[in-house]
């Protein structure tokens, strides 16, 4: 009996310590795995690599506004443009323009280029409002917007009823006070000669059509038609063809030199945020959200992230107030 509780000792002895050293049963529990970040990266056309998200909003940032600005308006700018290259590109699976056909991108070495002395506070300044931002996006219910902005307005923004014919909820007309105060220029007069005039337009004009000449105008003060004996085109695509600053113009002909002359207020489409509406603003005190969600009826500010653990594109959306 001796030797067999000797044996018996000797076996609980090798056993204790493996069973000890057994991982505990987490069959009960559920299992918690980290949320991976997948990075996005944009195709800036021209350029021979592509360029992580954050880092795109930076050179739109500071190629669409000025340095110069309030630190709100800049944050707004940012935001803005983030939404806009996201739904642009389809989350970074089509390139994107650098240029007004998108919006603007200045690489570092343009940015060098331009602010010269100034880069280094410039270029901090502008950093700071797209880290401030970072992962803000515009959206209305679930759906990202098309982020629209333009430099300057008349006093109003323009519908994209008016501008496109398409009836887009978070696009309406909305006041943008102020621009006057702090753009360098919101009126401006250009002339052609006649046969330049006829050249763009694509028709043959003298006295008599310009006499007849009827501006028919939206109710935010924009041109929406252009009549005249004989001839109609809407306001935009006179604006396109003639190369106007934008669709809130007047026209007048000077028959004894033949000089057609031209006064427009505003510049750009119209359309979304007016950039220096925002510096207007900004400068009342108002903060980057409330300047976007006065210019984007009924959009939402919300942070976004792609989280996928294979990273496919897939948006999840997130409230800033989470």
């Amino acid at each position: 009996m001796d030797k067999l509780l000797a044996v018996l000792f000797i076996i609980l002895l090798f056993f204790i310590p493996v069973l000890l050293k057994q991982p505990p049963d987490t069959s009960s529990k559920i299992e918690e795995t980290e949320e991976k970040l997948c990075p996005i990266m944009i195709t800036v056309a021209g350029m021979d690599k592509s360029i992580t998200l954050e880092e795109y909003v930076v050179g739109v940032v500071a190629g669409e506004m000025p340095a110069t600005f309030q630190q709100e308006a800049l944050k707004a700018q940012a935001i803005a443009a983030r939404t806009y290259a996201l739904r642009t590109t389809n989350y970074g699976e089509k390139p994107i323009a650098a240029d007004v056909s998108a919006q603007v991108y200045s690489s570092e070495a343009q940015r060098k280029k331009r602010w010269e002395k100034e880069f280094k506070n410039n270029e901090r300044k502008v950093r700071a409002a797209v880290e401030a931002t970072a992962g803000d996006t515009l959206v209305y219910g679930e759906e990202m917007i098309s982020a629209m902005f333009f430099s300057t307005s008349n006093g109003k923004t323009e519908t994209a009823q008016n501008f496109s014919g398409n009836d887009i909820p978070y696009l309406q007309s909305v006041d943008s006070p102020g621009e006057e105060d702090v753009a360098p220029k919101v009126e401006r007069e250009s002339k052609m000669e006649l046969a330049e005039w006829n050249d763009k337009i694509g028709s043959q004009w003298g006295a008599e059509r310009f006499k007849s000449l009827q501006l028919v105008r939206n109710p935010t003060g924009r041109v929406q038609k252009v009549v005249a004996s004989n001839f109609e085109m809407s306001g935009r695509e006179m604006r396109d063809l003639l190369g106007l600053a934008s669709t809130d113009f007047d026209i007048a002909y000077d028959v004894t030199n033949e000089i057609v002359h031209m006064t427009t207020i505003g510049y750009g489409h119209g359309v979304g945020m007016s950039q220096y509406g925002a510096e207007a603003y900004a400068q009342k005190g108002w903060k980057a959200e409330d300047i976007l969600l006065h210019y984007y009826s009924g959009a939402q500010i919300k942070k976004f992230t792609l989280v996928d653990s294979k990273c496919l594109k897939t948006p999840s959306l997130a409230n800033n107030s989470e």
